[in-house]
């Protein structure tokens, strides 16, 4: 290559980056955050470290606390994309979906259908099933149901509200014990009316990211709680994250093969993040009991989350995850 060949390359190359700079720059974003779901604070902290990592990636940047004025709020700002940083329901569920497909405002993770469907985990089931995706077997019932009964099937079993997120509502049945479902979902039960209850699989707690059309490394997650529930999420020291896990190669390989299937199967956009229980004692001779117990279309988002940290190990630092994310995003997803 000669010298002038070289030198014009590298000013096209230098050229190319600083239009890259410069679009950025003029692109702005409005970071989703908040709502009015029950895990608002969770949101507002994947929010904050979203705007933070994005501004610093060069973009510009609107925090917006979600409230029932949305749309006239979106309207307001006009945005060239929206981050959507929310979690549970009217944030994961398709309804804040169908607010930017209305305003034609292009959005990050899954689209309206994808998302309704994954937030109800009866109806995902049923499509990760007919995909392949090993899942464990469930009844569904109302809350009254649930609150009178001795037991709808041998325990242990877990009791899950249809359609919430982070482990909210969610109860382990160990034994049979005479007045114990009344007064669990007694008068302080928030998880809704509309109940699943799905038979308890022991285990190790696997999850893998699936980031556009590849799978991230696979994480074990591992807390001295009764399972991986809100606290063991949230709090510092709740759980650890073993990054990769240190399972058998071929379990590994299913746990990414399934996460991408479920993925695909959902018709899931962006990141979601799948996660499994594996009872390696279930089969002794093989490679044990692996089941799927959900995708996660709106995964946590701070540096330390387990999405992120998949992503970094990867080769995808928080900054670059984000930005990813702000360009692949469309409507009509």
């Amino acid at each position: 290559m000669s010298l002038h060949h070289s030198i014009v390359t590298r000013v096209e190359t230098t050229q190319a980056s600083e239009a890259r700079e410069s679009v950025k720059m003029t692109k702005h974003v409005a970071v989703l955050m908040g709502g009015v779901s029950n895990e608002r604070a969770v949101s507002l902290s994947s929010g904050k470290s979203c705007a933070e990592a994005l501004r610093r990636a060069g973009y510009r940047v609107t925090e917006v606390d979600v409230s029932h004025n949305i749309s006239e709020r979106l309207r307001e700002l006009a945005p060239d994309v929206a981050f959507n940083a929310l979690h549970g329901r009217f944030g994961e569920d398709g309804t804040i979906q169908g607010v930017l497909e209305f305003l034609r405002i292009p959005y990050t993770h899954s689209g309206v259908l994808a998302s309704a469907l994954a937030m109800n985990k009866h109806q995902a089931k049923v499509v990760l099933k007919a995909a392949g995706v090993p899942v464990t077997e469930h009844i569904l019932a109302s809350w009254a149901e649930v609150a009178g009964w001795t037991h709808g099937m041998p325990p242990p079993y877990v009791i899950k509200p249809v359609a919430d997120g982070s482990s909210f509502g969610v109860i382990i049945v160990k034994q049979v014990q005479p007045g114990l479902l009344g007064a669990l979902t007694g008068e302080n039960w928030e998880g809704g009316s509309d109940l699943m209850v799905e038979r308890y699989v022991p285990g190790r707690e696997l999850t893998c990211t699936i980031m556009g059309d590849v799978a991230l490394p696979v994480t074990e997650i591992v807390t001295g709680l009764a399972f991986y529930n809100y606290e063991a999420k949230y709090e510092v020291g709740g759980s650890q994250h073993i990054l990769p896990a240190k399972i058998p190669p071929r379990v590994y390989d299913k746990v990414q093969e399934m996460s991408l299937k479920g993925h695909v199967a959902l018709g899931c956009r962006g990141i979601t993040r799948t996660d499994f229980r594996y009872n390696e004692a279930a089969a002794p001779d093989s490679s044990g009991e692996l089941v799927c117990l959900e995708v996660n279309t709106q995964p946590g988002m701070t540096p330390t989350s387990l999405a992120p940290e998949q992503a970094k190990y990867a080769g995808h630092p928080f900054e670059e995850l984000v930005s990813w994310m702000v360009e692949d995003a469309s409507c009509n997803r």
